[in-house]
């Protein structure tokens, strides 16, 4: 099957981009505008992780359910929907309980979306059976353009007109989301209602599999970190909301030169090997955010360090994926990625993160993420040891 982006990838490139473009304004920006709101540190940290929170179960039923049924785009349609009229109540003075519930609503109808997309576009980003890293690149780069446009424009915005229209930007973002969804073809994949699903526990019992899931998990624990307190802690320095978004920005331009030549670079090591370098460089990078946050130059190094943090480890992550969970297990799959790898990580990140930073300031923050990397490097490292045992016996 003969695969552009003029042909069946072009509505799944919309979607990248439209659906990072809500997150590149929503993530760096919700915790300045429940700041604005007057509510504690404490509690920016728990409402930032409802997000997380709603990954720890939504994900894996909205999956299983695309497993199931084959209509993982009529699925992606109905949760893109409800979250656009759902978001219609951060208009409304709600306080802490119903604002809490609200986003947890919205959540739940958003955050299976990118693993069923992922599911469904799989079989398009395949060459001969195998991932295809430069094809899958050059969809994901649309979701990091989407992400820079709306994290750099909404810092302009924000900075002249104040977060008063954070709303206004929800309702826009997930308008476009919406529209991209109703967009895509009308593809369903054979159900099997039927038969017998097959489970994923065999493939969880692989140890290769178990310490995957570990290094994802502490990896993206460190991530976590800054999608939650980043913004926070460079205001709390003294960085205006323009040079925070312009900050956000560099990681994004970083990343999608990335992911739109890696297939030139990631053929040079093996997809464990990356594992290793990208939680390595993670700890680094914390450790610069950490240590030096009003050195200009280090300060730029950390974040141009999202190129292998961020987006070589997420192909890299998708690619084992697509190895381990082949199928009618893929939705599982990418959803048991999400849950292990943005749902646990994002709850823990949040609450722990807030009473660290309550109690010791926001630095401390960033060296406890600075930790987490090392331990994903750790765990990266016992995945590749069986990648070369595996190797040498084959």
């Amino acid at each position: 099957m003969s695969v552009s982006l003029r042909g069946p990838l072009l509505p799944f490139s919309a979607l990248s981009a439209s659906y990072f473009a809500h997150i590149g304004f929503f993530n760096p920006y919700l915790p300045l505008w429940l700041k604005e709101l007057g509510f504690s540190l404490l509690a920016i940290s728990v409402l930032t992780s409802v997000q997380s929170a709603s990954r720890l179960f939504a994900p894996y039923l909205w999956g299983s359910l695309s497993d199931r049924t084959g209509e993982r785009v009529r699925l992606l349609r109905y949760g893109a929907t409800m979250a656009l009229l759902l978001s219609l109540g951060l208009w409304f003075d709600l306080g802490g309980v119903g604002l809490f519930v609200v986003l947890l609503l919205m959540f739940t109808h958003t955050s299976g979306m990118m693993p069923m997309s992922e599911a469904a576009l799989a079989h398009l980003v395949s060459h001969g059976g195998a991932f295809d890293a430069r094809r899958y690149g050059r969809i994901r780069l649309w979701g990091s353009l989407g992400f820079l446009v709306t994290v750099v424009a909404a810092g302009f915005w924000f900075e002249r007109f104040g977060l008063v229209h954070f709303p206004a930007w929800t309702l826009a973002t997930l308008a476009a989301v919406t529209i991209s969804v109703w967009l895509l073809p009308d593809f369903r994949e054979p159900a099997h209602a039927d038969e017998v699903q097959p489970t994923v526990w065999p493939v969880l019992r692989q140890p290769p599999v178990r310490w995957f899931f570990a290094a994802v998990f502490f990896h993206v624990l460190a991530h976590i970190f800054i999608y939650i307190f980043f913004s926070l802690y460079l205001d709390s320095l003294g960085y205006s909301k323009t040079v925070i978004g312009l900050l956000w920005a560099l990681s994004v331009v970083i990343e999608i030169g990335w992911f739109f030549t890696q297939g030139r670079w990631l053929p040079r090591l093996s997809l464990s090997a990356w594992l290793v370098l990208a939680a390595a460089l993670m700890a680094l990078r914390m450790g610069l955010t950490a240590g030096f946050p009003l050195v200009w130059p280090l300060l730029l190094v950390a974040q141009a360090l999202h190129a292998i943090t961020f987006a070589a480890h997420h192909t890299v992550c998708i690619a084992l994926l697509s190895h381990h969970f082949p199928g009618r297990l893929r939705g599982r799959g990418q959803a048991l990625y999400t849950v292990v790898g943005y749902g646990l990580p994002g709850v823990v990140g949040g609450v722990v993160g807030g009473f660290l930073s309550s109690a010791l300031g926001l630095a401390s923050v960033f060296w406890l993420s600075s930790a987490c990397a090392v331990a994903a490097c750790a765990c990266a490292l016992r995945v590749w040891a069986f990648q070369r045992t595996s190797a040498a016996a084959g």
